[in-house]
């Protein structure tokens, strides 16, 4: 299971459904979808075994991380059945963690992430209370040459007027407008398949924990630090 590695088998599954991205053809190559899904549970497996060395994850096993292949598209003008990627999330455990794993294993457009995809409207204002009374925490870890090597800059989706409520004169205002805030890392196609790409995967979410510790003590307690749980 330490030697878990993706395959390239994995990702020309991928190409090839790309190419014929429908039911007839997915159904002629069924069993090797399940063998190359095989693999990635696998590998997603042996990630969540080191991750819950140094966190704790509610994610029972690298088959439960891992999303469906089938797309919904009810509502979508794109009507192609099939997800292009293989990809799945670990979710941290109790409510004293905040924040969440992802990984998107797809040619030529590779990830890790985390962070806060959509955070509801009462979590939003508690982040932003504490951006606007003191942001030097966060902005430490930000700027860290651990978190820049790694991510860059924060990510995500922002306002483009200052958020209600707040002053536009903040000294924080540039991380007020954030209405998610992502840590995501590039990786290339020969990343993914290097027998070294478990460890780093790994050390990649590992590098998001001063993050996600600063925020989880943000969620967790009031405007006065007091706990809430």
């Amino acid at each position: 299971m330490q030697n878990a590695i993706i395959l390239s088998s994995s990702l020309e599954f991928l190409k090839l459904l790309r190419k014929n991205n429908n039911r007839d053809w997915f159904n002629l190559h069924k069993n090797e979808f399940i063998t190359e899904q095989n693999f990635v549970e696998n590998f997603a497996d042996a990630l969540l075994q080191k991750m819950n060395v140094y966190d704790v994850l509610e994610t029972a096993s690298g088959k439960k991380s891992l999303h469906r292949i089938y797309r919904d598209t009810r509502f979508s003008k794109d009507k192609t059945p099939y997800k292009t990627n293989w990809s799945g999330g670990f979710k941290r455990a109790t409510k004293l963690r905040r924040g969440g794993y992802y990984f998107h294993i797809e040619p030529n457009n590779s990830f890790l992430s985390g962070g806060f995809w959509m955070p509801n409207n009462e979590d939003l204002k508690r982040i932003r209370d504490e951006f606007a009374f003191d942001a030097k925490p966060v902005r430490k870890i930000l700027k860290s040459k651990t978190f820049v090597t790694t991510f860059g800059a924060l990510q995500g989706e922002r306002l483009k007027t200052t958020p209600k409520g707040f002053d536009a004169e903040n000294d924080a205002i540039d991380l007020l407008r954030f209405k998610q805030f992502l840590l995501i890392k590039k990786i290339t196609d020969k990343e993914v398949l290097s027998k070294n790409f478990l460890n780093e995967a790994n050390q990649i979410f590992k590098n998001m924990r001063p993050f996600f510790d600063y925020m989880s003590e943000v969620l967790t307690t009031d405007v006065n630090g007091i706990n809430q749980f």
